[in-house]
């Protein structure tokens, strides 16, 4: 079995939150979260990063990030283009948002023939996240179907106070598997608990916050890649031109269709550790409190890279 790797989704443009934020420090050391979660990648078992970023940030992130980590593990790094479409489609005039969280991991192709984990640059995961998932990706392979997993969180605990977030919400059987996944796009807190809309805000459905969500914390054998490339085919052919300057292609619903056709089991994993991040600046804060209470509890060292 081939050593997993850690895919990092890095290409967004952070529009709610106001900047790249992938590269916002969090700390007075000058550390960013991704910093922490390649710090947690590293003591569970993973010797390389590969980074999906956007080809104009790449001299930025190199400084800013790629080049410390680059002294502590294997580095490599994907561009995530607007104009990487399946042969005969046109790129829709106007469009500037990335193609989605499922185009992002595919632009991956000439890299991945592993196993492989992919995260998010702007979520703080926790140190149980990375081991439970590495000890995965290094004990199971596809069988009759194609063999994945996801570390869930609670719904409650990612949540935030200064507007709406995107969460795979996730429905699980007796035994911990993943039956199905539906992205809600705008779930917001409510004195109540949560709610989502699925007309852009207009009226609200109540959810429950003991619902367990993805947080783009997936485990994968490379198989995944071929499935991905079908699904944008049919994504281009048919959502880009329903909502040609907004239509992302997502993940979590790529999973949830490979569920439902039979041809892959998820294995939701659990961690303690308690998710957040930073969809908006106002989130900032907090995220630096939570980063001080892990350095006085000994989680993490006062200078991760020294």
């Amino acid at each position: 079995m081939k050593e997993p790797v850690l895919v990092i989704l890095a290409a967004g443009m952070g529009s709610r939150y106001g900047g790249l934020k992938q590269i916002d420090p969090v700390d007075e050391q000058g550390n960013k979260i991704i910093d922490f979660s390649i710090y947690d990648a590293l003591r569970a078992g993973f010797k390389k990063a590969v980074f999906i970023i956007k080809k104009e940030n790449e001299a930025l992130f190199r400084e800013c990030i790629g080049d410390a980590v680059s002294r502590h593990m294997e580095v490599e790094y994907v561009f995530q283009d607007l104009n990487d479409v399946p042969e005969g489609f046109v790129i829709p005039e106007e469009r500037t948002k990335p193609w989605g969280t499922a185009h992002a991991v595919y632009s991956c192709r000439e890299v991945l023939d592993q196993p492989f984990a992919v995260i998010n640059a702007d979520d703080y995961y926790g140190v149980e996240a990375f081991q439970v998932l590495y000890d995965f990706l290094t004990t199971h392979e596809d069988g009759e179907k194609y063999c994945y997993a996801m570390v869930g969180y609670r719904l409650g605990n990612t949540l935030t106070d200064h507007g709406s977030v995107s969460r795979g919400c996730c429905v699980t059987d007796d035994e911990g598997y993943l039956t199905s996944i539906t992205e809600r796009t705008k779930i917001i807190k409510t004195p109540e608990g949560a709610a989502y809309s699925e007309d852009g805000g207009e009226t609200y459905l109540p959810i429950s916050v003991e619902t367990p969500v993805s947080m783009n914390m997936w485990g994968f054998t490379p198989g995944i890649i071929k499935e991905l490339g079908i699904a944008l085919d049919d994504f281009f052919a048919n959502k880009v031109a329903e909502n040609p300057l907004k239509a992302e292609c997502f993940l979590p619903i790529e999973v949830d269709t490979l569920l439902k056709e039979g041809k892959a089991t998820v294995q939701v994993l659990s961690s303690k550790d308690k998710w957040f991040g930073v969809t908006y600046k106002e989130d900032k804060p907090g995220v630096e409190a939570s980063i001080r209470s892990l350095k006085e509890a000994k989680v993490y060292p006062e200078r991760l890279w020294d």
